[in-house]
């Protein structure tokens, strides 16, 4: 599960890149486009240290899908806005697109490392 965490870290951090770098191209850039890149920052951390110290994998690998399932929570609201971008009346549509993606990848994120906790659970027993 390290090796997921620093993947979906890395995909995180490319989405809050391209979030800025497009807003720049348009004159209309906001540090708030950075904020994929924060969470992916935390899930790479997180992955990183799992993976070094197989003492504290365990509180590690919960501690990056409390991030994921933050990440998740904080942009899910974005879905009830993709009918008024699908209609050309969003406010701000990429905004709209870069958090229904960072909610995506989240939520895959969660499922995959709660997957991970059930399968782990079953082999103890």
């Amino acid at each position: 599960m390290p090796s997921t965490s620093i993947f979906c870290g890395v995909l995180l951090i490319l989405l809050g890149v391209f979030g800025y770098g497009y807003g720049m191209l348009n004159d209309n850039a906001s540090p708030t486009a950075l904020i994929p890149a924060v969470f992916g920052v935390l899930l790479i951390v997180f992955g990183a240290l799992a993976r070094s110290r197989e003492n504290l994998r365990r509180h590690l690998m919960h501690a990056a899908v409390v991030v994921g399932l933050l990440g998740f929570l904080a942009t899910v609201s974005s879905f009830f806005k993709i009918p008024a971008l699908l209609a050309g009346t969003a406010e701000r549509p990429a905004a709209v697109i870069t958090q229904a993606v960072m909610a995506v990848i989240c939520l895959v994120f969660v499922i995959l490392c709660v997957k991970s906790f059930i399968d782990a659970r079953r082999e103890v027993k």
